[in-house]
């Protein structure tokens, strides 16, 4: 994989270094308001052995993985901005990561679990909602499957 241009800017290189990939502000709200909610859940494992990615929250027991995208690593379509020094290196990172995003969610789907994403702007109260609402279903769902 290619390295990163050096950073365009001291403004960049501070904004760079202050970048984390994991256990992020959106991140840690989210997993804040699913344990208040009673939830519990492996971060930043596989959900598959088979693949060689982690997601952000898994809960094995119902199958569920979710992912919290940053909406400039991922592109999102209404946060995701373009950046103005090595414009090409960065949209094809960028590209790459939502590839990488559409084929982890493609193999997880195909392995049976149910993949939910989550920009990092969006409400943690509503997304926590909606991941304890389908994890509560999914397992649920489970529970009745092995008593038949």
């Amino acid at each position: 994989m290619a390295r990163n241009p050096p950073p365009s800017s001291e403004a960049a290189l501070r904004r760079m270094q202050a970048a984390k990939p994991i256990d992020t502000v959106p991140e840690k709200a989210l997993r804040s308001l699913l344990h208040q909610k009673g939830l519990r859940y492996r971060i930043h494992v596989r959900p598959i052995k088979e693949l060689n990615r982690t997601a952000d929250v898994v809960f094995r027991s119902a199958k569920v993985v979710v992912f919290v995208d940053g909406c400039f690593w991922h592109g999102c379509p209404i946060h995701g901005t373009q950046a103005k020094a090595n414009a090409p290196f960065w949209r094809k990172k960028i590209e790459q990561n939502q590839k990488r995003d559409l084929d982890t969610t493609a193999r997880l789907k195909l392995a049976g679990w149910r993949v939910i994403r989550v920009w990092e702007h969006e409400s943690p109260d509503k997304a926590s909602k909606k991941i304890y609402n389908i994890v509560m279903k999914r397992k649920k769902e489970y529970k009745a499957k092995s008593h038949h």
